[in-house]
């Protein structure tokens, strides 16, 4: 199918942004958005986003992926991801002006872009699903508990690791240190502080609300499809996996009709080789159709 990839200039409040959409010849009625996560800007780890928008759009699907204000090439201070309801308003209001025909749009996130699209979908209706792969939902009790139980215990189970030990070239003091720190934070009370607040009509979710918390209920408040799609290689997404594990709220969440989940058991965090992200885009292009 003919493409064209249209560069975009767009205003946030008062900072220029940087987007390009992929239009293809025929679109589908669905849209992707992709927003961008952690330092780096609209190509992705890896070029990924680039690949991905060229692979749904060859296939109809309208994608735009841009930068927020401080990231890439857009103005703005740098923010991090829970400050970017704004810019991805922003980018949904160009999206539509430049895309006849849609009427809805999916966010596509990796790590903490997942999580700011999570605490944005419920507040605009034209988000009509998520796409979320490996979601930031950090906490220093959650990173402790899944470093020890992914990463010291894998390492009992490491030949490496005994070979250190037989030939005296293990660090006893560093790892006995890290493991004293590691318990202190697993073992740290939750603060919880402050009140919702309210924001265009829309009662907004406590932003002092833990991580894993307020992802859980920006979701509950969702009312589209939300597909997870978690590495089996990444401490990231074993933390997520941890979360659901620990509470019922998370686990009633992922066993509704309205969420799938796909694992990629071998895959790194960011997707890093061509089968992950053809595996990726491919998961993405069959559960967007299903939108339509």
């Amino acid at each position: 199918m003919k493409t064209k990839e249209i560069p975009l200039v767009f205003s946030c409040q008062s900072d220029e942004l940087i987007g390009i959409v992929h239009q293809p010849e025929n679109p589908l009625k669905i849209g992707v958005l992709i927003v961008v996560g952690g330092p780096q800007y609209r190509a992705g780890s890896h070029r990924q986003f680039i690949l991905l928008a060229r692979m749904l759009a060859d296939n109809g699907v309208p994608v735009m992926r841009f930068d927020y204000r401080g990231m890439g090439d857009s103005e703005g201070v740098i923010r991090l991801f829970a400050d970017v309801d704004d810019d991805i308003k922003s980018a949904v209001d160009t999206f539509y002006q430049h895309s006849p025909g849609l009427s809805g749009v999916a966010v596509w996130g990796l790590c903490d872009a997942a999580t700011a699209a999570a605490f944005y979908a419920y507040q605009d209706e034209r988000i009509k699903g998520l796409v979320l792969l490996n979601p930031w939902v950090f906490t220093e009790q959650g990173a402790a508990k899944t470093y020890l139980k992914h990463y010291y215990l894998q390492r009992l189970f490491n030949p490496n690791f005994w070979g250190k030990i037989v030939s005296f070239q293990f660090n006893y003091k560093q790892s006995f240190s890290s493991l004293i720190v590691l318990f202190g934070e697993m073992l740290r009370p939750s603060i919880k502080q402050d009140k919702p607040n309210q924001s265009d009509g829309v009662v907004l979710v406590d932003s002092a609300l833990s991580l894993p918390i307020r992802v859980l209920e920006c979701l509950q408040r969702f009312k589209y499809p939300v597909l997870f799609v978690l590495s089996g290689r990444d401490l990231t997404a074993d933390e997520f996996r941890d979360v659901i594990k620990s509470d019922e709220n998370w686990q009633s969440l992922v066993k509704s009709s309205a969420v799938s989940s796909v694992e990629l058991a071998d895959a790194d965090h960011t997707f890093s080789s061509q089968q992950w992200r053809d595996e990726v885009a491919q998961t993405t292009l069959d559960w967007v159709r299903q939108l339509q």
